[in-house]
This record gives C-alpha cells, sequence and structure tokens, in this order.
C-alpha cells in the first residue's frame, strides 16, 4: 500500500493519542482514519435501507379510504 506523509500539529496528535489510547502517533491518525471510513459505509448502509423501504412503500398499492 502507497504511503503519505502528513504534517499536524502536535498537540491534535498527542490528544488523538490520549483519546485512542495508542503510543504510536502514526498508528493514533490511523485508528482515527479508519474509524471515520467505516462510520461513513454505516452511514451510507443506513440510508440505502431507509430509501429502499421508502420506495417500496411507495410502491405498495394503497388501501381503499372512506
Amino acid at each position: 500500500m502507497a504511503k503519505v506523509n502528513i504534517s499536524l500539529d502536535a498537540e491534535l496528535v498527542v490528544e488523538v493519542m490520549v483519546l485512542a489510547g495508542v503510543g504510536s502517533p502514526q498508528d493514533a491518525i490511523e485508528v482515527v482514519v479508519r474509524d471515520y471510513i467505516a462510520r461513513s459505509h454505516r452511514t451510507e448502509a443506513r440510508v440505502e435501507l431507509r430509501d429502499q423501504n421508502l420506495r417500496e412503500a411507495e410502491v405498495k398499492p394503497q388501501e381503499p379510504q372512506g
């Protein structure tokens, strides 16, 4: 896998390390990025399921009212 080098504020990285419980700056940032991606995938799945349920509700014939 290709690697990317970036510069971040040291205080920001230290805070992430403490919150993530990780001793390495590299590992801490990787944990945050992986978590962000996983949350995004879960959100996409929930939205897709909701949209699918709405489409199915629209397709079903409505009961006669009156």
